[in-house]
């Protein structure tokens, strides 16, 4: 078996990744509004499904530390 480490930008893209993406979503999401309904209701619904997936990945990593 290989138990190579991984890197600390691997670390913290597998944690934030979700969190990141949504905080883009809400940026779009502002940029876009008004302008066109369709891409603000997209980018609304990303905001609000990845951050609940960030929300809920981050409480179990943070469960599991303890």
């Amino acid at each position: 078996m290989n138990d190579v480490k991984p890197s600390k930008i691997q670390r913290l893209r597998a944690k934030y990744a979700a969190s990141i993406t949504a905080l883009a979503c809400l940026y779009s999401l502002v940029v876009s509004w008004g302008e066109n309904w369709f891409f603000t209701v997209l980018f609304g619904l990303g905001v609000l499904v990845c951050g609940l997936i960030s929300y809920f990945d981050i409480k179990s990593k943070l469960k599991k530390s303890h």
